[in-house]
């Protein structure tokens, strides 16, 4: 079986590619499974110093979806949209925006898009005036959530705090310290429900200014983005862009527990046996910050009320504590029993 000149590819069911020269679109959809219903994933609006780039964090990230997705309990498969920005800094138009809606309608309801990074709340309610297959609309404009942001930082707090539970043997993080690495939406999120709970926090983010001001209303520290990964801390929580755990990075660490809301922490499969080699507690990041996608799928399943998202998203310690037993039964590192778990429930197994 062919790789098509990408590592990444993993007998991935589709990969798209689109062009409108009216609008300037670049988009690439990536379709990695629909054994368990219609590839479901965000679509984010980003500059890449090359397509090749683009087209791998499409498939690395449409692989994540399918794992997340199962690993949820939802009847959903794995897929992700990236629109290619021309420059840092850019951000999408209307027009490019609904030429993404016509490209997700032309796939017929195999890809389900919603938001992420670069895109927002009015940009999936653009994208919702050319194709039906978009979750994560705002309330005023016929969804159920809007925002997933709040809701994947519910599931990664829920999933912290029984990381320190596991990693550190304490009942509350009430006095544990925890480094967070990006306070956007998510990770912004999990600092201020940690701060309620008496976390001392340490904070980074590349807008210095952010995380400043919100160290400022929670009491916490700031240290710079090139410092955050390897400060002394309880728990060191990565919530920015991916593939920030290397070889280098690893063996920098300074801490007994790994647990944050990006996604594809792990540069390579390696560095999941690396931080299992150092004894340092990993939560897979797919399994602890499905929180988003849950509430955005079962809107877009119909089965979106509030009452169902929150139980769902609380189940999450559960799945990451058969990770971590099936981790200690076997002594493989738990990223790689995560990946068995939801490559046996997606039937590749």
């Amino acid at each position: 079986m062919t790789n098509w000149g990408f590592p990444d590819f993993d007998d991935h069911e589709g990969v798209h590619l689109f062009t409108d020269p009216a609008s300037g679109l670049q988009a690439v959809i990536a379709v990695h499974s629909t054994t368990l219903g219609p590839a479901a994933g965000g679509v984010r609006f980003w500059h890449y110093a090359d397509s090749d780039r683009a087209i791998t964090d499409a498939l690395r990230l449409s692989r994540g979806m399918s794992y997340k997705n199962a690993m949820a309990g939802l009847p959903l498969g794995g897929g992700k949209g990236v629109v290619l920005a021309a420059k840092p800094g850019d951000t999408i138009t209307d027009a490019q925006l609904e030429a993404f809606g016509r490209a997700v309608e032309s796939l017929g309801g195999r890809y389900v898009t919603a938001e992420d990074v670069g895109m927002s709340e009015a940009s999936m309610k653009i994208i919702a005036t050319r194709t039906r297959h978009v979750s994560g609309l705002p309330v005023a404009a016929g969804g159920a959530g809007g925002d997933p942001g709040p809701y994947t930082a519910s599931g990664v707090y829920q999933g912290v705090v029984a990381a320190a539970r596991r990693g550190l043997g304490v009942e509350t993080v009430a006095g544990v310290h925890v480094a967070i690495q990006g306070v956007g939406s998510v990770g912004g999120g999990l600092a201020k429900l940690l701060a309620k709970d008496g976390a001392k926090l340490t904070l980074a983010d590349v807008n210095a200014d952010r995380a400043k001001a919100l160290a400022a209303e929670l009491g916490a520290e700031t240290v710079s983005t090139d410092d955050i990964l390897s400060i002394e801390a309880d728990v060191v929580s990565p919530n920015a862009l991916g593939a920030i755990l290397t070889e280098a990075s690893i063996a920098a660490l300074n801490t007994r527990v790994i647990a944050g809301g990006a996604n594809n922490q792990l540069a390579t499969r390696e560095d999941g046996a690396r931080l299992h080699a150092r004894g340092i507690l990993y939560a897979p990041d797919y399994v602890i910050n499905a929180g988003g996608i849950i509430n955005v799928g079962l809107e877009y399943l119909g089965q979106g009320d509030q009452a169902e998202v929150e139980a769902r998203i609380a189940r999450i310690p559960d799945r990451l504590v058969e990770v971590w037993d099936e981790s200690d039964r076997t002594g493989a590192p738990a990223s790689d029993v995560a990946d068995a778990i939801a490559r046996r429930l997606i039937g590749r197994g």
